[in-house]
């Protein structure tokens, strides 16, 4: 068991953190190398143990940003906590940036809009109309930009667009829900913490951009229920206020349930008086509307009620209108 966290670390060290955050490469490239840190993480359930995610229970424990060797003395003095943390755990990217690809999606929507998202984890997504945004091409010049009724919000999501950009609004949202396995309370310092620690070192911008995300979440938070959503989404959908467009967003949670529970959860969504927007893979689902050959499409799909609309990076970095006329060249 020692000898797998070894290759998984080592691994992660040469061919996953590189490039992206100097820091977790430092620290997955001395766990590697380390037997009393490999024994300690040799405790943890092998699907629980990837670095990103003890990296992150770490730091939500209180490890700091330092040298592999300052992190070493902390898991050898936590090493309980982090084994216990970890084993009750999974990886929740609560990332607000995947509303850029969404947008144009909840464009064609008439509101008021009642927002009910599964897989919620801290509501980050569910805040759409209180979010600024800057489209910008690929020289990062900028194309587009839209800003909530009270100006300039603390969260900016840019985001590369190719082509023409169809008609954007910011959207009326009346009702804010999500179901989750295990939902973060935006206003806990230790849940934020652990979403904080989720983003990797380096990343500045997204930190910015999740740290100020849960500050309006907690100013205002939604209406969050834990469990399976196959189970609890009848019950949420129905507390929808009347007069609103109840919405169902799925961005990128699906690939993360089975086949067959996820097929049911899609056959729930779709007999619910609801419109539903997703992002997954082309291969996830076989709903597209046109079908979408996964050989030649680039990133996942943006779909409204299975309607293809969109190519998009699954976070939100970029993304393609593909949903036909009234797209303006600009």
């Amino acid at each position: 068991m020692t000898d797998a966290v070894q290759e998984r670390y080592a691994r992660f060290a040469e061919q996953e953190a590189p490039g992206r955050s100097d820091l977790y490469a430092e620290w997955a490239l001395g766990v590697a190398g380390d037997p009393a840190v490999r024994d300690v993480l040799s405790r943890i359930p092998e699907n629980r143990r990837q670095p990103p995610l003890v990296f992150a229970v770490t730091r939500m424990l209180g490890a700091d940003l330092t040298a592999y060797g300052a992190w070493r003395g902390f898991v050898l003095a936590h090493a309980e906590e982090i084994v216990a943390e970890c084993t009750g755990r999974r990886l929740q990217t609560n990332e607000p940036l995947r509303l850029a690809p969404l947008l144009p999606v909840l464009s064609e929507i008439e509101g008021p809009i009642a927002l009910l998202e599964i897989g919620a984890s801290a509501g980050l997504c569910l805040y759409p109309d209180r979010y600024s945004y800057r489209f910008v091409d690929g020289e990062g010049m900028l194309r587009r930009s839209l800003d909530p009724v009270d100006g300039p919000s603390a969260v900016v999501l840019e985001s590369v667009i190719d082509g023409g950009i169809p008609p954007l609004r910011l959207p009326e949202v009346v009702w804010r829900a999500g179901i989750d396995l295990a939902p973060l309370d935006a206003s806990d310092e230790r849940d934020r913490r652990w979403l904080q620690g989720l983003v990797w070192p380096g990343e500045e911008g997204r930190e910015h951009r999740v740290t100020a995300a849960l500050d309006i979440a907690a100013s205002d938070p939604p209406h969050l229920i834990a469990g399976d959503a196959l189970e609890r989404i009848d019950a949420l959908a129905a507390e929808a206020p009347d007069g609103a467009t109840l919405v169902i967003t799925t961005p990128g949670v699906l690939v993360h349930i089975p086949r067959e529970q996820r097929l049911a959860l899609v056959e729930a969504i779709r007999a619910l008086p609801a419109r539903w927007i997703t992002i997954d893979p082309p291969a996830l689902l076989d709903v597209w509307e046109p079908p979408v050959d996964d050989g030649s499409w680039s990133g996942f799909v943006v779909a409204l009620d299975g309607r293809v609309r969109a190519a998009a990076d699954p976070l939100g970095r970029w993304w393609e209108w593909r949903g036909g006329d009234g797209v303006a060249a600009i």
